[in-house]
C-alpha cells in the first residue's frame, strides 16, 4: 500500500449528498463535513446519551453522504468505537473511518501513552471495536512526553506498511498545553509536526477551527496547505454555543466538559451573545431556512478546500442541518462581516 496524502478537491453532488472532497491518490473521498462521535457516548450530557438515537445519528450521516466519522479509543472509553462498529459491520464501503490513539483514560485522569508497542496493540483493539481490517485515518491523540515523538510516529507507519492503517494524523496540541510565554497556540504542535514529518508522512491535522475560535488561520493551517495536508476542524460549532441553541445560565450536567469550560460560564455566555447574532444576520441573508450553525460551518468551509469541518452530536436532526451548510455560499461581504464579530471572551488564557 502507498503512502496517501490528503488533496482536497470538490466534486458536484451525487443523489442529493454534500458535496464530496477527495483525498490522496487512492482517490478516496469524504464528505465536505464529517461527523464527531464524542458527544455519543462521552464528555457530553450523560444523561441525554441513548444507543440507539445515536445508531440512527450515524446511519443518516451516511444516507446524507457525511462519511468522515471521527472517534478515539478514549471515549467512552472504547464504548464510542463499538458503537460505530455497529453501523460499520453493515456500511463499511460507505464511511472514511477516522480513529485516535495516545491517550488513556483512568480514575479522574487522563495520561499519554505513545510506546510503540502499546500503540500497537491499541490499533489492533480499535481495528476489532470497529469490526473492521482498517483505519483510513490513524491519528496521535496527544504525544507523549515520556516517549519522542518519533518513536510513536514510526510505530504507526509501520501500521501503514502493514494494512491496518490508509494514513496518519497529528491532532493539535489543546490550548492548555504545550504553551511557551509569548509562544503562538500551535508553535508546539508546528514544532511536532516538523518532527514527525521527517519519519513518515502527516496526511491530516485536526484542530479546533470556528468563528469564535479562528487561531489556526494564523500558522497551522497555512502550515497545511503549503505542504497538500488535510485540515479536520474539531469543535467548529463551539461546543454547540455557535449553533445559537444554547441558554446562557441554563448549566450543564457535572460530567459535562462545558460545566468546566471558561467560555460556558453564565456571564461569558451572554457577554458572547454578539458572535452569534452575527450568524444569525448572515442567516437571514442567506435564505429561509439557513441557520446560524450552517453559517458558522460554512465560514470554516470557506477557509480552504482542505478543510473538513468535523462537528459533534448525537442526534440525527443535527446531522442533516450540519450537512446542509455544504450548500450555503457565503459573500465576501458575509466573510467581512464574520471576520469582524468581537473576540470571544472567557478563554483558557
Amino acid at each position: 500500500m502507498g503512502t496517501q496524502r490528503l488533496g482536497w478537491g470538490p466534486e458536484k453532488e451525487v443523489n442529493g449528498q454534500v458535496e464530496r472532497r477527495t483525498i490522496g491518490a487512492g482517490a478516496l473521498a469524504v464528505g465536505a463535513v464529517g461527523l464527531g462521535c464524542m458527544p455519543m457516548n462521552w464528555a457530553y450530557s450523560g444523561s441525554r446519551q441513548r444507543g440507539d438515537e445515536s445508531l440512527r445519528a450515524v446511519h443518516g450521516a451516511l444516507d446524507l453522504g457525511v462519511t468522515l466519522l471521527d472517534t478515539a479509543d478514549m471515549y467512552g472509553p472504547f464504548t464510542n468505537e463499538l458503537l460505530l462498529g455497529r453501523v460499520l459491520r453493515e456500511r463499511r464501503a460507505e464511511a472514511f473511518v477516522s480513529t485516535k490513539v495516545g491517550l488513556l483514560v483512568g480514575d479522574q485522569h487522563i495520561v499519554a501513552n505513545g510506546r510503540p508497542g502499546y500503540v500497537k496493540r491499541a490499533c489492533d483493539a480499535s481495528l476489532r471495536r470497529l469490526q473492521t481490517d482498517v483505519i483510513d485515518l490513524y491519528q496521535l491523540h496527544r504525544a507523549d512526553p515520556e516517549v519522542p515523538v518519533e518513536e510513536t510516529w514510526g510505530a504507526m507507519a509501520e501500521l501503514v506498511r502493514a494494512g491496518k492503517v490508509r494514513a496518519l494524523g497529528l491532532c493539535a496540541v489543546g490550548a492548555r498545553g504545550g504553551r511557551r510565554s509569548g509562544a503562538r497556540l500551535h508553535d508546539a504542535t508546528l514544532r511536532q509536526l516538523q518532527r514527525v514529518q521527517q519519519v513518515f508522512p502527516v496526511s491530516a491535522v485536526q484542530a479546533e477551527l470556528s468563528v469564535w475560535s479562528p487561531e489556526a488561520l494564523e500558522s497551522l493551517l497555512p502550515w497545511c496547505v503549503a505542504r497538500g495536508v488535510g485540515f479536520l476542524a474539531a469543535m467548529p460549532l463551539g461546543n454547540g454555543y455557535l449553533s445559537g441553541t444554547l441558554t446562557p445560565g441554563e448549566g450543564f450536567e457535572p460530567d459535562d466538559l462545558r460545566a468546566r469550560h471558561p467560555r460556558f460560564t453564565a456571564e461569558m455566555m451572554a457577554a458572547n451573545q454578539p458572535i452569534v447574532a452575527g450568524l444569525r444576520r448572515v442567516a437571514g441573508r442567506r435564505g429561509e431556512g439557513v441557520t446560524a450553525a450552517q453559517v458558522a460551518l460554512a465560514w470554516v468551509l470557506a477557509q480552504g478546500r482542505q478543510v473538513v469541518p468535523v462537528p459533534g452530536t448525537k442526534q440525527g436532526r443535527w446531522v442533516a442541518e450540519n450537512a446542509g451548510s455544504a450548500e450555503v455560499r457565503l459573500t465576501a461581504e458575509d466573510l467581512t462581516e464574520l471576520g469582524g464579530l468581537p473576540a470571544a471572551q472567557g478563554s483558557w488564557d
